[in-house]
C-alpha cells in the first residue's frame, strides 16, 4: 500500500488521539523527524504528546499550507502526521487543497473525552498549548463543536467507522502491529 506524503489527523483534546498517532507512527514509512524535546510531554504511564502540533497559540498555526506544514520535519521524506485539533474546522478546505493527502478522524464522545483531558492534566499539561480554550467551560464547549464538525464531516463521505485495533491498522495501513488495549468509547476512520 502507498502512504501518502501527509495524513492530516484530528480529534477533541482527551480524546486519546495522540497515542493513536504515535501508534500508527511505529508502522514503517512513516516520518518521525519533527519530534524533539521541546516537543515532548509526558504524563504517568500514558505516552502522552510527541511531535509538532498545530494551532492556535503554538509553535505552529493550523494553516492547511504545503511548505509551512512540511518545515516543522527537518526531513520531509515518508508519511508525516499533521495533528491539530482545528483540523475540524477546516476539513472541507483540507479535502480540497490537499486531495492525495488522507484526512484521519478519531472520534470519542464529549464528556469522555473532556474527563480523560482533566485527568491527563488539564490546563498543566506542558505541551502543547491549551491557553486559547480559555478554562474549563471552553474547553467542554470547543469540545463539543470539533467532536460535531468531525461527526458532520464523516458523514458526508460516508466514512466507515471503527475501533481502532490491529486488524484495522492492517486494512488500512497494510502492516501488522499489536495494540494492546482497544478503547470502547473510541472510534477511528480514514478519509481518502
Amino acid at each position: 500500500m502507498n502512504l501518502p506524503n501527509r495524513i492530516f489527523f484530528t480529534g477533541v483534546p482527551g480524546s486519546r488521539w495522540s497515542g493513536i498517532a504515535q501508534t500508527l507512527e511505529t508502522v514503517p514509512g512513516f516520518n518521525i523527524t519533527d519530534r524533539t524535546a521541546e516537543r515532548e510531554f509526558n504524563h504517568g504511564k500514558f505516552s502522552g504528546h510527541r511531535g509538532v502540533y498545530y494551532g492556535t497559540g503554538m509553535e505552529y498555526q493550523a494553516i492547511a499550507d504545503s511548505k509551512y506544514l512540511d518545515q516543522a520535519w527537518p526531513d520531509v521524506a515518508g508519511t508525516r502526521i499533521i495533528k491539530s485539533h482545528e483540523w475540524a474546522y477546516q476539513l472541507d478546505v483540507i479535502k480540497e487543497k490537499f486531495p492525495n493527502d488522507w484526512i484521519m478522524l478519531i472520534y470519542r464522545p464529549d464528556m469522555a473525552s473532556y474527563a480523560w483531558w482533566h485527568e491527563a492534566g488539564g490546563f498543566n499539561i506542558k505541551y502543547p498549548n491549551y491557553d486559547w480554550y480559555k478554562n474549563s467551560a471552553g474547553m467542554l464547549g470547543e469540545i463539543g463543536k470539533q467532536n460535531q464538525h468531525l461527526l458532520e464531516f464523516a458523514h458526508k463521505y460516508n466514512a466507515e467507522w471503527s475501533y481502532f485495533n490491529s486488524a484495522w491498522v492492517l486494512k488500512n495501513f497494510s502492516h501488522n502491529i499489536t495494540i494492546e488495549r482497544t478503547w470502547p468509547d473510541i472510534l477511528v476512520t480514514v478519509i481518502r
